[in-house]
């Protein structure tokens, strides 16, 4: 077993888990820093969206009041306690020319009428100008509060972003540090091995140089049964005895193979030579032999020629023999006969 390389395995397989762990640590960093920001603007939106309504509301409740709408008088759960008699003394501002309660010429309250309506239609708008600098300052205390929200938003966001720098910066400092430290502990071993290999290289060879084995000594192969049991291992050839022993041997083996071949040769053309009568021989037998089944075939033709005319002659002769002897209607009818 390597254990050098395992060790290095080893101290390679931490580094990966120590990086791949700052790793999952910046990421959780990370996902801490994004869940607070998230939280942060969740909450500045729901602090928005209920500054919003307040300030919905109070708008409502200043400006927006149902006794200042238009159709009150007709929703006003009081109208009927409110409601007056149709017609309370001569100077009623609410009898019309329709009631028939007042009559022109007859309006005696005409001075004091319209001062009421313009000290009322000052009142109004007195009223109206102090609402509006009411609502004016409520915007603005609005818009300073949003201002300051969002101005403490945004500080404790570049505290945050801040923090996270500085941890960033922490661990990469961690990890330019322990890379460092584990780059010289590798160089330092590397130079330790390198020293070592080559210490052992050294004594390796010299080992070999001064040893049998580059030394050739055919001394080494001699066993201790006798010259004639050497070891396989560390035989180093033979000596010239042998090998003109050997030469020898090898040069009477060729001349015996040149004498097989030369006799081998000779029996072959021998073959060849009978192998070539005999098919000479079987040639001109199959010759003689067609020559033979021609004239006999001939020969046979000739005779069975003459059986043949023969044969044609004698029937001849007997149809004839048979038609002279039958009467002339009964040949008629053997004739017709035979012809159908």
């Amino acid at each position: 077993i390597d254990k050098d390389a395992l060790d290095v395995q080893v101290k390679e397989r931490k580094i990966q888990e120590a990086a791949e762990k700052a790793e999952h640590e910046r990421f959780a960093h990370e996902m801490k820093k994004n869940d607070k920001l998230m939280c942060l603007l969740e909450e500045r939106q729901k602090n928005e969206i209920k500054d919003m309504n307040r300030a919905l509301i109070e708008f409502q409740k200043n400006f927006q009041r149902p006794e200042t709408r238009r159709e009150f008088d007709l929703n006003d759960p009081q109208a009927l306690k409110k409601d007056r008699p149709a017609r309370v003394s001569d100077d009623d501002p609410r009898c019309t020319i329709s009631g028939m309660q007042k009559f022109s010429g007859e309006d005696l309250n005409h001075d004091q009428r319209m001062k009421f309506q313009k000290e009322q239609f000052r009142e109004w708008s007195l009223q109206q100008q102090k609402d509006l600098k009411n609502a004016l300052a409520d915007q603005k205390l609005a818009d300073d509060l949003y201002d300051k929200f969002r101005i403490e938003f945004d500080r404790k966001i570049m505290e945050e972003q801040r923090k996270e720098e500085e941890s960033r910066r922490a661990v990469c400092t961690a990890t330019k540090n322990f890379n460092r430290i584990q780059a010289a502990e590798l160089d330092h071993k590397n130079e330790l091995e390198k020293a070592q290999k080559i210490k052992d290289d050294m004594d390796e060879i010299t080992c070999l140089l001064r040893g049998d084995f580059l030394s050739e000594n055919p001394d080494q192969a001699i066993g201790s049964w006798g010259k004639h049991k050497v070891l396989v291992n560390r035989w180093k050839g033979m000596n010239q005895e042998q090998l003109l022993a050997i030469r020898e041997f090898q040069k009477e083996q060729a001349l015996e193979k040149l004498r097989v071949t030369e006799q081998e040769r000779h029996r072959d053309a021998e073959w060849d030579r009978q192998r070539l009568q005999a098919a000479r021989a079987q040639l001109l037998w199959e010759r003689h032999q067609q020559r033979q089944n021609q004239v006999q075939r001939r020969d046979l033709d000739a005779v069975n020629a003459e059986l043949s005319q023969e044969q044609k002659a004698k029937n001849i002769y007997l149809k004839e023999e048979e038609y002279s002897n039958i009467p002339t209607d009964e040949f008629y009818a053997q004739f017709n006969t035979t012809t159908r």
